[in-house]
């Protein structure tokens, strides 16, 4: 798997695709409401990414971003897999990957726009960010999400202390802090067995997803629909239990059978906690299919993806 996420015109993402793959979106672009790719490493950095154009008939437009304006470049490659080695090699951080016969020209976009500083009361500015770290140790979010939590936390009325400039601004410290922060992260993190757990649990037929909505309400409504059509089951949590893991109060995993049968639902119930505890995790069930399952004790350190 390549450590990358890449995005489709339509919003659609990929993440960590195999070389395979990638080429397949490569060689696909071209037609009207498809025609561009736009590739971040994991984690995502800022200003930091390679992508793609294309028109089915003419040529590629490639394009790579090392951070600021003056280091993005534009090339013009005649064939797909041109293309594909491009981009893989900078996925791998290859030396020379941007070689091959590519004739690269520097993008003139101008100066970068200055930021102004915030201007916000300290209790303010606590609080915005104690709220895009509390984001930011969920792990899920991306970049842009904690951007727009940051431009809306401290709206009030028609006041809008925070532009969306200094929003993006702000975000980008805070999460190139924990970026940096993870990097001394040893081995595999909880999350990353939770993230096992459920990937064993998809291929046993069960719909497992992490994150999974806002609250239990929306979770059990769309659910069935967020997984394969002949899934026997599911497990997911939402974004409310996130934050609990996240606050050192354990993981709690919503299941259930999809024929709304109790015997499969305490089945269901049996095979994540097997599934959870063959990836490491330790678990909080008595069997009552009522009861949620909790995982704790928990270590809650998501790795960024962005």
């Amino acid at each position: 798997m390549l450590e990358i996420v890449v995005e489709e015109e339509n919003r659609r993402r990929h993440i960590r695709p195999s070389a395979e793959e990638l080429a397949g979106l490569v060689r696909r672009i071209g037609g009207k409401g498809d025609q561009f790719l736009v590739v971040q490493q994991i984690p995502d950095l800022p200003d930091v990414y390679i992508q793609v154009w294309h028109e089915t008939g003419g040529d590629y437009t490639l394009e790579h971003r090392a951070g600021s304006a003056d280091r993005h470049f534009q090339t013009s490659p005649d064939d797909p897999e041109t293309v594909i080695a491009a981009i893989t090699g900078w996925a791998h951080h290859r030396p020379g990957w941007d070689g091959g016969g590519l004739s690269w020209s520097p993008l003139d976009l101008g100066p970068e726009p200055k930021v102004p500083p915030l201007t916000l009361a300290d209790d303010d500015r606590e609080a915005l960010e104690d709220r895009v770290r509390e984001a930011l140790d969920g792990g899920y979010a991306t970049r842009a999400e904690l951007a727009e939590l940051a431009e809306e936390y401290l709206v009030t009325g028609r006041r809008r202390p925070v532009s969306p400039e200094q929003a993006r601004a702000l975000a980008d410290r805070l999460w190139l802090e924990r970026v940096a922060e993870q990097v001394t992260w040893q081995g595999e993190t909880d999350p990353e067995r939770l993230t096992r757990a459920f990937t064993a649990l998809r291929a046993a037929g069960i719909t497992a997803r992490e994150n999974f909505t806002c609250c239990r309400s929306c979770g059990q409504s769309e659910i069935r629909d967020a997984g394969e059509p002949d899934a026997r089951g599911y497990v997911y949590f939402h974004s409310q239990c996130t934050d609990s893991a996240a606050a050192g109060q354990g993981l709690m995993l919503l299941y259930g059978g999809f024929d709304n049968s109790p015997d499969t639902t305490a089945a269901i119930g049996h095979e994540i906690v097997t599934a959870l505890e063959a990836a490491g995790l330790r678990t909080d069930w008595n069997g009552d299919t009522h009861e949620a399952i909790t995982v704790t004790p928990l270590d809650w350190r998501r790795r960024l993806i962005g």
